[in-house]
């Protein structure tokens, strides 16, 4: 049995950052004259404390070298726990919300899919309000640290492939994680800032533009309204659509540009395919919408850009019902969904990069149908695509695929109909927030859910987040045998 102490280190470590988070809601809480501030001082003591003394009991085995099961652990170690104390605001405060719903909102929040079980958002203390942001933010820098530190080391879904590019220090999981986060976050909060300011320039209040910067740079998509972003209009959704676009791009190349490679990010195969398939996308929504509804060029160019931003990134937030919009487009969203963004930033799903080695692989198996007797090589930005890496995608593929159907069908068999089920599914797995139809659509909520369909979702939230494959290893013999 391998040392799990490194893991409960990191772990407590973690738990205590969390809790020492819960600190601004509370000050909101407690500028505003409302008792709610309570409910967040005692979360932050549960929280801090139980962090520390974990972190306490396992300072002994602390050490700057993880074997690869203790990677595998740790990082899904820390989206079980920081959810759980994550749910306590919840059920302490204003929405005194039931276990199932607490860890379902919390879960959603640092996983950045924006599904919420919440409504009167309108109504609720700020205090909570911000703690939906900060866990969505605290959620989209951890997932991108993963990503480019984790990952890669993992040989998870072809993640490998960045290795050389993610600062790379073999073996070295810990010093490396500090190297690439304290990069990172830097571009992180400058962003979330100019967000924020942006927010604030085209009419914003300060607070709303507080949460709305927080889970826009995360691609999280909670939002202070019932209505999410229908709340706003106009300029408003150019602004996000941007910055969500921004955040879907992989931050190493922020960094790679900071430090004097300026064209790092516009040489990137992955944003080239990511602005592309945004822009076809956006014309086919625009000439339908301009075609088939009363909508002006402007307004239908600027919905489609939203809309379809917010989903493509796992953003989720909605500007307008687009359930109404016709099958074919509703369609349409399904799919988008699925295709997610750029690996190493805060959006979620699929990510462009494996599709384009899918299609790289396919193209050359075509040219060798073709011409048998020719040598024909997988190439990804020039440079030729490894079998593991091959292997590693393809095998990927058939998890998601595999996955979103069992999911799918063990939703329909707690009584969800068909396109409720399957979007569900979709929409948890992919980390994407709204689903299909007139309950979890763009309009509704995940609330009227069966308890049973909320813990599957939940679940579905954190194996998609981790990329599958890092919760699937933990569950074999194999893993507790090494």
């Amino acid at each position: 049995m391998f040392d799990l102490r490194p893991v409960g280190y990191v772990v407590g470590l973690l738990l205590a950052c969390l809790g020492l988070t819960m600190i601004p809601p509370m000050m909101v809480d407690l500028a505003e004259g409302r008792g709610e501030w309570v409910v967040f001082m005692e979360s932050a003591v549960i929280t801090f404390v139980t962090g520390g003394l974990i972190a306490l009991a396992c300072q002994n085995g602390n050490q700057d070298h993880l074997t690869i099961q203790q990677t595998f652990l740790l990082t899904t170690g820390v989206w079980v726990a920081l959810p759980l104390f994550g749910a306590l605001p919840f059920v302490f405060g204003a929405t005194e919300a039931r276990l199932v719903d607490a860890v379902f909102e919390s879960m959603s929040g640092l996983t950045t899919t924006g599904a919420t079980v919440f409504s009167g958002l309108d109504d609720l203390p700020k205090g909570l309000l911000l703690w939906r942001g900060i866990l969505q933010w605290l959620g989209g820098i951890g997932i991108i640290v993963v990503a480019m530190v984790f990952l890669p080391e993992l040989r998870v879904g072809g993640m490998q492939i960045f290795r050389s590019e993610s600062f790379d220090t073999l073996g070295k999981i810990l010093p490396r994680a500090t190297e690439i986060a304290s990069q990172i976050s830097v571009i992180y909060v400058a962003l979330t800032l100019v967000c924020l300011l942006a927010y604030m320039a085209l009419g914003m209040e300060a607070f709303e533009a507080t949460v709305h910067a927080l889970t826009t740079i995360s691609t999280g998509g909670f939002s202070t309204y019932d209505a999410s972003f229908g709340a706003f209009s106009g300029p408003l959704e150019y602004v996000a659509s941007l910055f969500m676009i921004l955040a879907a791009l992989p931050f190493v190349r922020y960094v790679q540009m900071v430090n004097g490679h300026r064209t790092a990010l516009w040489r990137d195969k992955q944003v080239h395919g990511f602005l592309i398939t945004i822009t076809v996308l956006v014309v086919i929504t625009s000439v339908v919408l301009t075609s088939i509804f009363p909508h002006h060029w402007e307004q239908a160019v600027r919905e489609a850009l939203f809309n379809i931003t917010s989903i493509i990134s796992g953003t989720g937030y909605a500007s307008v019902d687009y359930m109404a919009w016709g099958h074919f487009l509703v369609a349409l969203f399904f799919f988008i969904g699925l295709i997610g963004g750029c690996a190493g930033s805060t959006a979620c799903s699929v990510k462009i990069f494996r599709y384009q080695i899918l299609f790289a692989s396919i193209r050359s198996q075509l040219r060798k149908t073709q011409s048998p007797h020719g040598i024909f090589v997988p190439r990804y930005e020039g440079r030729k695509i490894d079998d593991d890496v091959l292997n590693s995608v393809m095998s990927f593929f058939v998890f998601f695929i595999v996955t979103l159907g069992v999911l799918s069908v063990a939703l329909g068999m707690t009584g969800l109909d068909f396109i409720t089920a399957v979007s569900g599914a979709a929409a948890a797995l992919a980390n994407i927030g709204p689903g299909l139809g007139d309950q979890i659509g763009p309009a509704g909520n995940f609330s009227g859910l069966n308890d049973t369909a909320k813990w599957l979702l939940s679940l579905g939230m954190l194996i998609g987040r981790l990329e599958l494959l890092v919760v699937y290893a933990i569950l074999t013999v194999n893993f507790w045998r090494a």
